[in-house]
């Protein structure tokens, strides 16, 4: 009998390839944690004639609300599986958005930025998410509240997220133009352009 050395990969179906399970939760940021007092959050979609459609914290929590149970994937090759959150999803935020462009780019507090196409969060593949395992969501964690695209790489869903600029192209955004995948896909193991 043959005996290969090397690691071998997790024998998990729910395991996107080059992915390892984690009980934890890793914090990762590309910078400081910005604390944001609920009061003074504010969530906006901006589009391509000036628009400006706006949620302050209470009219966020006034909208439906769903429970997600997903599973996540970092781009550093943690994956976690079943988690869940508590948010208002896109497909509500964006219900009264007239517009003709088909990318996004999401800004968080504190200056981070990622780009996406608008098909991948709408059609219930995208929530601002602003409970994990049914409380609050840490700072450390994007709290008080976070984009949650769970089919793409975690850095996909922007921590402190607080809009939305419709966008001619898919231009990058922080972790793009520094050489991460435009789309990053865990399946397709898009982890680097």
């Amino acid at each position: 009998m043959a005996v290969f050395g090397g690691r071998r990969r997790e024998e998990n179906p729910d395991l996107p390839p080059g992915q390892h399970l984690t009980d934890g939760f890793p914090v990762l940021s590309a910078g400081p944690t910005p604390r944001i007092d609920e009061e003074d959050w504010a969530f906006v979609i901006q589009t391509e004639t000036g628009v400006t459609h706006r949620w302050s914290w209470a009219e966020l929590l006034a909208l439906p609300s769903e429970d997600i149970t997903v599973d996540i994937h970092c781009v550093t090759s943690w994956s976690k599986l079943g988690t869940g959150w508590r948010g208002v999803s896109l497909d509500t935020l964006f219900a009264d958005v007239e517009t003709s462009l088909e990318f996004v780019m999401v800004h968080s507090y504190g200056g981070y930025t990622t780009n996406l196409p608008l098909e991948e969060i709408l059609d219930g593949k995208a929530w601002v998410v602003y409970e994990f395992d049914g409380e609050s969501l840490d700072p450390e964690h994007g709290g008080p509240a976070r984009l949650l695209v769970p089919h793409l790489y975690f850095w996909k869903s922007a921590k402190w997220v607080r809009g939305i600029v419709m966008q001619d192209d898919d231009e990058p955004g922080f972790w793009e133009e520094n050489g991460y995948h435009l789309h990053g896909d865990p399946w397709r193991e898009e982890r680097y352009a």
